[in-house]
Formats: C-alpha cells, structure tokens, sequence
C-alpha cells in the first residue's frame, strides 16, 4: 500500500498520462499544416532524439543526431544552411548549443518563452502544445511524435482514434502488468530488465526504456531486436524482457524470439500493437509503458521521479 502522504504526487503523476490524448488531438489540430524538411540533421536530446528516430525508421529522409554527439563530433564546426532542433523544455543545453552550427533553424519546443524558441536564427518555432508536464516525458513525446508526422503529412488520426478508443485498456492492462509484475519482482532475483522493437519500434524501446528508469528507479535497457538476437539475448535467463512488437517485417522473428526467451527462462511481457500498421503503431505501445511504468512505482513505494538530477539537464 502507497503511503498517504505520497498520493498526491502519484495522482499528478497519472493525471499527465491521462491527458495524452486530449493534448495530441489539440496539437494535431495546430499543427496539421507545417511541413518539415527531408535532407536535414533533426537534433534532440533523450526522448526528442528518439521521437526523431522514430521518422527515419518509418523511411523519412532525416538525420537524426543526438544533439551533443553532433556538436562534439559530427559537426566538427561546420555551419549548414538548415536544422531542426528538437526540445521539450526548450533548456536542454546540448540542444542550444547547436543553435550557431546552422544559418537557420527549426525549433520544436512545448515553451514559447524558452531559449530556444527565442533563438535569434529562428525560422520558425513549431509549439508542441502539451500543456504543463512536470514528469517523464509522456504528453510531450506523443506530442513531438504528431508535429514530426504532420511535417512530413503522415496521416495520424487512425493513431490518435485508437488512443481515444483504447487509452482505459492501456491503463488497465499497465495497472495489471504492474501487480504481477511487483509480486514477481518482490519474489525473484532480477538478471536485468530489457525493451527490445524492431522498425520504428526500436525508438520506442529506447523511449520505454528511459521512462521506465526515470519512473520506477529500475535500470533497464532498450535495444532493437535484431541486436538483442545477436548476443544480449545470452543474459536473458532470469531477467524481464518487454517485446514490443507489430504486425511488421519482424513480426515472425519477435514470435521465435519470444519462445526461445521464455525457454531459457526470462519473463516475457509482451507489448503488443496489432490494431494499427507497424508505422503508427509508436503511438500506442509507448502509452502502455507510461501506465505500467507509473503503477509499478507505486506498487515499489518510488517517492519521486528525479531525485539524482532533474527534468531539464542543464551542462555548463
């Protein structure tokens, strides 16, 4: 049983999940006729790296970097006429630094008064318009998610449809998952816990990942499929693995690959989206992992989800 004096945060906590939907449809709505450009480095941080990721891997023509490995490396310096710059909070200090490699930028942000939608090279700012978010990036990586897929005008509504139809039995089965989950955790010893995708689910992995992390203070890995096949898949015994899978390309290896895991003795959780093709199916799979991330910190007693840093990583 939670404590009483931890409720209130854990019902904030919720709350941000539960309002996904609304905020993606709002977003969508003020967003649906920007146009991004293929052939340019789209540049984030964390879950605004991935959610970039996510459009290469549905077979955008983008490039997308994490900020500071391509301000310390790729860049070496050179200035390119155009970039998106992508940054929930606006502050990520990696994000801004990359700011002066480019004559123009784009920059996709949820705060209108932040450093980087004041950038003086600003061509256009793109809001995300998730409204306050004050814990791991839910309604502002869905949101991120619509404005990359309205810019390259990916029909999103069957997505944000099936979240309106769907998001109470996402909730449920996070809420189930989560108790099994604590019992088996309070009973087993834990080799390591792991989210493996294939396609554009392979951000997703690494976006549950994080979340998960931050939410329930549990180190877990996000890999592709393919790569946990080849080797990690040698430490599976004993440890818990979220497959998250579509009816896609690697549709019959997830399949295999669940039978031979759980034959060497690791959990399987499987994190399923078959209502919706493989390229849309990022919107959903995500949302299950937000609640169960959120229903297993409760059933652990987690007090806060950022007690070593914060929100917002700022570096000098």
């Amino acid at each position: 049983m939670i404590p009483n004096y931890y409720r209130p945060v854990m019902k904030e906590m919720l709350s941000e999940i539960l309002e996904i939907s609304e905020r993606a449809w709002y977003c969508y709505e003020n967003s649906r006729n920007i146009s991004l450009p293929p052939g340019v480095p789209f540049l984030g941080m964390g879950s605004s790296y991935f959610a970039a990721l996510i459009l290469k891997y549905c077979g955008i023509e983008i490039y997308p970097e994490i900020a500071s490995e391509y301000f310390n490396y790729i860049s070496q310096g050179k200035i390119n006429p155009m970039g998106v710059l992508i940054s929930q909070s606006g502050e990520s200090s990696e994000t801004l630094w990359c700011r002066e490699l480019f004559q123009k930028i784009i920059a996709i942000t949820n705060e209108a008064e932040s450093s980087l939608a004041k950038s003086p090279n600003i061509k256009e700012l793109i809001m995300l318009n998730a409204g306050r978010e004050d814990y791991s990036s839910t309604k502002t990586y869905i949101n991120t998610l619509v404005v990359l897929y309205n810019g390259f005008k990916i029909d999103i509504r069957h997505a944000l449809e099936n979240l309106d139809a769907k998001l109470e039995m996402y909730r449920e089965w996070g809420e189930k998952t989560a108790i099994e989950l604590g019992e088996y955790i309070g009973k087993e010893k834990i080799n390591g816990i792991s989210f493996i995708g294939s396609g554009p689910n392979i951000a997703t992995a690494y976006q549950a990942a994080l979340t998960f992390s931050e939410t329930t203070k549990m180190p877990a890995a996000g890999l592709p499929l393919s790569q946990y096949d080849h080797g990690p898949k040698e430490s599976s015994p004993g440890s818990i693995v979220f497959l998250i899978q579509s009816e896609g390309t690697s549709f019959k290896r997830a399949n295999q690959l669940t039978e031979t895991l759980s034959y060497a003795g690791a959990q399987v959780i499987p994190v399923e989206e078959l209502s919706l093709p493989e390229i849309l199916s990022p919107f959903s799979t995500i949302v299950r992992i937000n609640f169960l991330s959120f229903y297993l910190a409760k059933e652990l007693g987690i007090k806060r989800t950022f007690d070593v840093g914060r929100k917002i990583t700022r570096v000098e």
